[in-house]
Formats: C-alpha cells, sequence, structure tokens
C-alpha cells in the first residue's frame, strides 16, 4: 500500500484545514491509519487514529475538540479536519497505516511501517 496526503497550506490562527489522505493497494481498507506530525526539531508525534472499520477513534490531548478523523474505505481515503488551529499545530502531517491487521489505535510511530510524503500545515499567529 502507498499513501499520499495533502491538503496542507498556510492559515491564520482559528482558522481550518483539511487533510486528506489517498491510498493505493488492498490492505488500507483491514488496517488501522492515523496522522501523526511533526514540527521543526521535534520529534514525530501522534495526532489521531481511526481503526479500520472506523469503530474507534482515538485523538491526542492536544487536538481533543478541534480536529476530527475519519475514513472512506469504499474510496481508499482518510481525513483529518483541522479546526481551530493555534501555531503549535504548525508542522508537516504524516497519514501512516500498518501492513498487518492488528486491533487498536498505536500512539507511536514504530506502530505503523507505511507512511506517505506529509504535507505541510503552517498556522501564522
Amino acid at each position: 500500500v502507498q499513501l499520499q496526503a495533502c491538503g496542507g497550506g498556510l492559515v491564520q490562527a482559528g482558522g481550518s484545514l483539511r487533510l486528506s489522505c489517498t491510498a493505493s493497494g488492498r490492505t488500507f481498507s483491514i488496517s488501522t491509519m492515523a496522522w501523526f506530525r511533526q514540527a521543526p526539531g521535534e520529534e514525530r508525534e501522534f495526532v489521531a487514529g481511526i481503526t479500520a472499520s472506523s469503530y474507534s477513534t482515538h485523538l491526542a490531548d492536544s487536538v481533543k475538540g478541534r480536529f476530527a478523523i475519519s475514513r472512506d474505505n469504499a474510496k481508499n481515503t482518510g481525513c483529518l479536519q483541522m479546526n481551530s488551529l493555534k501555531p503549535e499545530d504548525t508542522g508537516i502531517y504524516y497519514c501512516t497505516t500498518r501492513k498487518s491487521t492488528i486491533a487498536g489505535i498505536g500512539t507511536s510511530a514504530r506502530n505503523y511501517d507505511v507512511w506517505g510524503e506529509g504535507t505541510l500545515v503552517t498556522v501564522s499567529s
């Protein structure tokens, strides 16, 4: 499976962006997917995850109430809706999944082995 994220851009604080992740390959629909982000000089951090069937989602505390994750397995796509953006949300956002069908939503980058190239989100104050 291959992933491609898009939808990033420059937005003022308080604004919104919607990131999309398009997957190719048969395993996307049966695997957990997640979004991570990485700010300059920082480690990659978990943002949100969703199980294969969309039964369960998990958001990082820093984005709860502002971000929402969803997926459409029929279209092999995933989305991250980001509202009330803050300057500290700035970073490169990556969508990710894993080849295995292990259940659950891991919050470590080590839990995932398929990564897209990322899309840059810049939030100005």
